[in-house]
């Protein structure tokens, strides 16, 4: 088994802040009605790209899918997502089915006590019609807000717990990989979040697989600590585009989100850079 480990410094996410923009998501939508296909807000404005195209808005069994382009050339079906729950004081999940470059994936994600959210699961399996048990693979991760939060609540010098709050794994016929993500509080207000990969080989295929990593041990670390810094950055421009609004503010705020377009990538693309390369630990 190789087992990678990196730990970096990210900014801090205000629980407050999260769990009431989290609740005003679930009330906009639990309010909102169809007509025509189209998903309007309680003030009539329609949620941008998101169409009903079967079944009842908010019933279990309801598919949803975005508007198609006209300049995008659009091969095959349309992606879609099915409502398999909604019970916006115990739980939501959504199934979606995807086909890229001739891979079929299923990704199932559900959300618990989502006005305060309490734990995030998600289900992915995918396969090859074409191909055989080398193109199959399947994945389950699973983040249990309250524990992290709780984790968070420690005193810096602590240690951090028993249990990570986040744990993904996945399977494939050659092999095995179980991600942890672990939050410790920072003596700054900001949070050191230890990130561990382990790896290891299926049956008869463990000292080939061995023998793989023994050699390609240094590449894959470099690869999986360039893949957590890169989400650091990822993480830190999500933090610097979120409003500093509460109450009305932030619903409304919410609101316009859901309903108009996107920037354009070009013009996101040509800012300046300003926030600060992550940290290793």
């Amino acid at each position: 088994m190789a087992r990678f480990e990196h730990t970096v410094s990210v900014a801090a996410l205000d629980r407050g802040w999260f769990e009431e923009a989290a609740g005003h998501v679930v009330d906009l939508f639990e309010a909102s009605r169809e007509q025509g296909g189209a998903i309007l807000l309680p003030d009539g404005r329609p949620i941008h790209g998101l169409r009903l195209l079967k079944g009842r808005h908010l019933q279990p069994g309801a598919e949803y899918g975005e508007i198609p382009e006209p300049e995008k050339d659009t091969e095959g079906a349309p992606e879609a997502a099915v409502l398999r729950e909604w019970r916006p004081s115990r739980a939501i999940e959504v199934e979606s089915r995807v086909a890229e470059e001739g891979m079929s994936m299923r990704v199932g994600v559900r959300l618990r006590e989502p006005r305060a959210p309490k734990a995030l699961e998600v289900s992915l399996d995918g396969h090859n019609p074409q191909g055989g048990s080398l193109y199959r693979f399947s994945g389950r991760a699973k983040a249990d807000l309250h524990a992290w939060w709780a984790a968070l609540d420690r005193a810096s010098s602590a240690p951090p717990p028993a249990r990570a709050p986040v744990v993904g794994k996945a399977v494939h016929r050659l092999g095995k990989a179980r991600l942890t993500v672990t939050p410790r509080p920072a003596e700054d207000g900001s949070w050191h979040v230890t990130v561990v990969l382990s790896v290891r080989g299926r049956w008869l295929l463990r000292p080939v697989a061995g023998v793989a990593l023994f050699f390609a041990r240094k590449p894959v670390e470099r690869g999986f600590r360039e893949a957590v810094d890169s989400s650091v950055e990822e993480w830190a421009e999500m933090l610097a585009e979120l409003p500093s609004l509460h109450g009305e503010a932030l619903r409304a705020e919410i609101a316009d989100a859901l309903t108009e377009p996107p920037e354009p990538v070009d013009s996101v693309d040509s800012v300046e850079q300003t926030e600060p390369l992550p940290k290793s630990l």
